[in-house]
């Protein structure tokens, strides 16, 4: 993350949306006997009308070229988009372990908050960890989330933006 970044915004992640979070749970399901694997993102939380300093999850985004079965997901690092609302990954457990593995805190290096979801895929299957592992607590927040529209509209001055914040981090990205 830049320096232009962390002048600007709070690097906490304070929750994850209540609807965010039931799509992640339904996605899981849906893909049982599978994992699931997805990255995400956030909104400022006074964006969402919050009286809050930092991010809330409201986004998770499938990844092109994402291969998983019954025991792994692997998604394509070079497709995963790099920018100011990348706050971690969500993947699904389904022999229902709510713990990483080994190869769980390898993908952990992108990210501040990474979700856990386990079968059953119940309100209650799922667990936030750290970068390294470590379970750490996450409200579920009820907020009502920015309309879709906004995440693909962009224009010049968002990619200008987006170059600026490139050339303060040198191009090294997360």
């Amino acid at each position: 993350m830049g320096l232009f970044d962390s002048l600007f915004r709070s690097n906490d992640v304070l929750g994850i949306a209540e609807e965010t979070l039931e799509f992640a749970l339904q996605a899981s399901e849906d893909t049982h006997p599978n994992e699931y694997m997805g990255m995400l993102r956030g909104t400022e939380a006074g964006e969402l009308g919050l009286d809050w300093d930092g991010m809330v999850i409201t986004d998770v985004l499938v990844i092109p070229g994402t291969e998983s079965n019954s025991v792994s997901a692997t998604v394509k690092t070079n497709m995963v988009p790099n920018d100011r609302h990348s706050l971690g990954s969500v993947h699904s457990h389904p022999n229902g372990v709510l713990q990483p593995s080994q190869e769980d805190l390898g993908t952990f290096n992108r990210g501040d908050v990474h979700i856990i979801i386990g079968a059953p895929y119940g309100r209650d299957d799922w667990q936030a960890f750290d970068p390294q592992g470590e379970p750490r607590g996450l409200e579920v927040i009820d907020v009502e989330l920015p309309d879709a529209e906004e995440f693909f509209h962009f224009d010049q001055h968002d990619i200008d933006e987006e170059l600026r914040d490139e050339e303060y981090d040198g191009g090294r990205g997360w």
